[in-house]
């Protein structure tokens, strides 16, 4: 068979159709990322010079251009013109302090907190949705049904400002990724994952069990809103669409709670994004596998995100056989623990039994679900990895 393009190699395995060779494409590269100083089109470039896989991301704006919400990629996240913002540090004993927002709504105030400690990467700054104000939360912004109606202020459809800008982004990422022969993905979709920013994780396990027509109905906003930002990101168009549901395995709801409340809203994302032509990946990496004929059910084209160390849930050889044929797996090998801190054995290791376990068709191997440390060792063990995956690809491939 002729060698494929990245994007033709990428776009056969999502579709479950014959390629040259197992893709290797990290579906996400921090270490390098800040390398090429934040530039997805460079990292894209870098990424390919190593002989990997590569795909091109829109929208690009990286993490310091995305001060309220750091972890959710994509269309910025803006209140309405008529919500006022005020935020103020109060000082507590033994040097620390808490942090305080608060937003004054038409529909009434929303208030968090948060405590300062020495890991807090914001400065004085309290983004509205993010991982660290969970871990620090001591007042989150949504408790119960009495403030969802302020909160529909704070997640307002895209901008014609924002959507004009992204249009040209998208025209030259179009032809980049034409010129490179990568693929285009674009995101990130959210549901579950705001959901926990905003009222913590903790708490929505609890409200999930105790008060499932509330979250329901904290769902049904988000949902409204993703299907809105959705709806930009597809028009680009993008050739994958790409949703962040950390959040949502069974580390933290119930299959029950995600057949009767999840589910739905799954369904129709899905299906948004097929009637625009576009293939939708879903990242979980930990609590996936009692969720899988959901994930089936709903559609989903590939799981990005299997981690057989820290995912939890995580039989590779049972997803490998429930999905075969349906449901594309990207990952296979952990980049925390094996990449990161492993021998070079235990890389060669891993990279072989991802591939026999997951491949050969409908898999893409990945360190799950960063690197992030740059080290000597995580460079040498990407070597390693890279070289293990290129003995094997072929073997394996086809």
């Amino acid at each position: 068979m002729p060698e494929l393009s990245s994007r033709e190699r990428m776009l056969c395995v999502l579709k479950h159709q014959r390629a040259d060779y197992i893709p290797c494409c990290f579906m996400s590269f921090t270490a390098l990322r800040r390398q090429c100083r934040e530039d997805l089109y460079q990292l894209v470039l870098s990424e390919r010079a190593r002989g990997l896989d590569s795909f091109l991301f829109i929208p690009g704006a990286p993490r310091p251009a995305r001060p309220e919400h750091p972890d959710l990629r994509g269309l910025p996240v803006r209140p309405h013109p008529a919500v006022e913002t005020r935020e103020w540090r109060e000082e507590l004993p033994g040097g620390y302090g808490i942090l305080q927002k608060e937003y004054t709504t038409p529909r009434g105030k929303l208030r968090k907190s948060i405590r300062l400690a020495e890991d807090w990467p914001h400065g004085g700054h309290l983004p509205f949705v993010d991982d660290y104000g969970v871990s620090h939360s001591l007042e989150p912004l949504i408790t119960g049904a009495k403030e969802l109606n302020a909160l529909r202020y704070l997640l307002m459809p895209p901008s014609d400002e924002d959507i004009a800008q992204f249009k040209d982004e998208a025209r030259r990422a179009r032809a980049f990724a034409a010129e490179q022969g990568v693929l285009v993905a674009g995101g990130w979709g959210v549901g579950a994952d705001l959901a926990n920013w905003l009222c913590g994780i903790q708490n929505f396990t609890f409200l999930a069990h105790d008060q499932p027509e509330f979250c329901a109905e904290l769902l049904d906003i988000i949902h409204e809103w993703n299907l809105q930002r959705m709806a930009v990101v597809l028009s680009a168009p993008v050739e994958l669409f790409i949703k962040r549901a950390w959040y949502e395995g069974c580390d933290f709801i119930t299959p029950k709670f995600f057949r009767d409340v999840m589910l739905p809203r799954l369904k129709s994302e899905v299906a948004l994004a097929h009637e625009c032509g576009t293939l939708f990946g879903y990242i979980c990496s930990s609590g996936t596998t009692p969720m899988l004929d959901f994930y089936l059910e709903a559609g989903v084209d590939v799981l990005i995100g299997v981690d057989p160390v820290q995912g939890s849930h995580t039989n590779m050889e049972l997803l490998k056989k429930q999905a075969s044929g349906k449901l594309c797996l990207w990952g296979g090998v952990s980049g925390a623990v094996t990449v990161e801190m492993g021998s070079e054995d235990e890389v060669r290791a891993a990279v072989a039994q991802a591939i026999e376990t997951l491949g050969p068709a409908g898999f893409i191997l990945s360190p799950v679900d960063n690197i992030t440390v740059d080290s000597a060792r995580t460079w040498r063990n990407i070597d390693v990895l890279i070289d293990e995956w290129r003995q094997r690809r072929t073997a394996f491939g086809g």
